[in-house]
């Protein structure tokens, strides 16, 4: 057995009693020291660990720099960006002010182009009542006198006719049926403005007037289809009453204003006597007798059938067969209606003859070069 074992109780209790020696309590530190202290690491991180935390730590703090420098170019690129459509829209709101304003300005040129024509339009229409409808009494005065001229000279050609002898006398009867006969050739032929035509010129002042109140543009043929103005009314008017068929009428400047008056004759006519009229159509050209017929076509909307020999609108080159062919008719009871265009400075006076004649009579200047027929 040891020592220790051999000591008796006695011995051990005494020990046990000793006092013992016991280390000052140390104070702790305060607060303020504490933060001073250095922090010391783990020791389980190693150096090469720290190392790769350290480079780490580098490169987030490069990719920060580089996101803050990407983040200042956007910034930027957003303030260019603002700044342009800025200056984009003011240059589109230039753009449309500028347009609105060239429009305004075309619409007012406009406006001032459409006044300057409708004035012109006035002006020649007042042009057209005054002058074309017979005002100038100079103009009047030359047209009289060309009709006088024409009537005095069909009046000394039947007296100089009536002293000839062409053919040995016949007996009594016969003669008085050549007298019955120029009686009943004579009531045949249209008086408009005689008493005994009075039911026709009713009819035919209602038609004229239907034609200048309702213009029907697509009415029968033979019936006129164009608008029909009071001055070609009152020209047609005084060649039906005033001159009884038979007669010149002033030259309306145009072709085409000539042929609407000329077919409205035609279309009254072929309203009074039905398929009894015949149009005979005198032109030098057959330049000037195409646009006669298209003329016509376009006034009375007939077409090309209608015209022929044997049709209801001839054209003619020449006075001769234009006279033989309205001889003709007459002696088939035909109505035969004599057009005599513009440009003919001389007139056939064997043309004269027939119940139913319209000459257009040239301008003022050159009215005695068509005297000296």
């Amino acid at each position: 057995m040891s020592s220790d074992e051999t000591q008796n109780p006695e011995e051990l209790q005494d020990q046990a009693i000793e006092p013992v020696d016991l280390p000052e309590e140390q104070p702790l530190p305060a607060a303020s020291d504490s933060e001073n202290l250095p922090v010391e690491l783990p020791a389980m991180i190693s150096l090469d660990e720290a190392a790769t935390l350290a480079k780490r730590v580098a490169e987030l703090q490069q990719q920060e720099q580089t996101l803050k420098e990407e983040i200042a170019k956007l910034q930027t690129s957003r303030a260019q960006l603002l700044q342009t459509q800025a200056d984009t829209q003011a240059a589109l709101g230039r753009l449309v002010q500028e347009g609105l304003s060239e429009l305004e300005q075309r619409k007012q040129a406009l406006q001032i182009s459409v006044e300057q024509l409708e004035r012109r339009q006035e002006r020649i229409r007042a042009e057209m009542r005054t002058t074309f409808a017979g005002a100038s009494q100079d103009l009047a005065i030359r047209v009289q006198g060309f009709k006088d001229y024409l009537v005095g000279s069909l009046q000394d050609l039947a007296s100089a006719a009536e002293q000839l002898e062409l053919m040995p006398p016949a007996p009594a009867p016969q003669k008085q049926a050549v007298r019955e006969a120029r009686v009943e050739q004579k009531s045949s032929s249209p008086k408009f403005a005689e008493q005994g035509f009075q039911e026709q010129a009713k009819q035919i002042r209602r038609i004229l007037d239907q034609y200048r109140t309702m213009p029907d543009y697509y009415g029968p043929p033979w019936q006129l289809r164009r608008t029909f103005e009071p001055i070609h009314a009152e020209r047609i008017s005084n060649w039906f009453f005033t001159q009884g068929g038979r007669g010149a009428l002033r030259s309306m400047g145009s072709r085409l204003q000539n042929i609407l008056i000329a077919s409205s004759a035609i279309s009254v006519l072929r309203q009074v006597y039905g398929n009894r009229l015949r149009t005979l159509v005198l032109a030098t050209t057959p330049e000037r007798l195409g646009e006669w017929r298209r003329g016509l076509q376009d006034c009375l909307g007939i077409t090309r059938s209608d015209f022929g020999p044997e049709r209801g609108v001839v054209l003619f080159e020449a006075a001769e067969p234009l006279a033989q062919k309205a001889d003709r008719l007459v002696k088939d009871g035909q109505m035969p209606l004599i057009v005599i265009d513009e440009t003919e400075d001389q007139i056939n006076l064997a043309l004269l003859q027939f119940p139913l004649w319209l000459a257009f009579a040239p301008e003022p200047q050159i009215m005695p070069a068509a005297r000296e027929f």
